[in-house]
């Protein structure tokens, strides 16, 4: 009798060990992370170009570009801090291209200052976005483009310089229609601005940047 409840008891003893084995085995592999957790893509910053440019102590403009996807399509932001007068202003311009470079200058002489955004776009070309700031507020100034007998040997590689407080252009021949013109030869285009107004004039001898 005594030896039927002592196999009774270690039967009972060992079932009951079992179960919580068993259930603190259930626990542990729902704790475990489901094999079905999907994984977050870690994406590029979304600010590719960022350029401070000064103006005097105190007074100059941020250039921020944004997008994510297709990097040539996107938009940027102008910024301008004036510390000393306690001033900011930010202007916002939707983009084609990606931006390759930004600078600031005053290349009409009247005070106020024009910031140059460079793109590339399709390909090998480049483009300009000018933009005066003036009496608190940013005005585009369209770019001019190539004049017709400089289209016919343009395919891109351009690249703008500034000279003795000049802006130039400079690019490759390429495909001549023209039997005085030579592939590879640099075409140089010089580029004016008076009342907000670019003119532009080929230069007959090459400048270098």
């Amino acid at each position: 009798m005594n030896y039927s409840k002592s196999i009774l008891l270690q039967s009972a003893l060992f079932y009951g060990l079992f179960s919580l084995f068993s259930c603190t085995n259930e626990q542990a592999e729902v704790k475990q992370p489901s094999t079905d957790t999907k994984v977050v893509k870690q994406t590029s910053a979304p600010f590719p170009f960022y350029k401070e440019l000064a103006v005097t102590p105190g007074f100059g403009f941020e250039v921020v570009s944004w997008g994510k996807g297709v990097d040539s399509l996107g938009g940027y932001l102008i910024l301008m801090s004036d510390s000393l007068k306690n001033n900011y202003k930010s202007f916002a311009v939707e983009r084609e291209g990606i931006i390759r470079d930004a600078w600031n200058m005053d290349l009409d002489n009247d005070g106020n200052p024009e910031i140059y955004v460079e793109l590339k776009s399709e390909g090998k070309k480049a483009d300009l976005n000018v933009f005066e700031y003036s009496r608190g507020n940013f005005q585009k100034i369209n770019f001019p483009g190539l004049p017709s007998k400089l289209k016919k040997l343009y395919g891109g590689d351009d690249k703008y310089f500034i000279k003795e407080g000049e802006l130039f252009r400079s690019f490759p021949v390429v495909n001549p229609q023209d039997t005085t013109e030579k592939a590879g030869a640099i075409k140089v285009v010089r580029y004016s601005l008076r009342g907000n107004q670019f003119s532009t004039s080929e230069l007959e001898v090459e400048t270098t940047p």
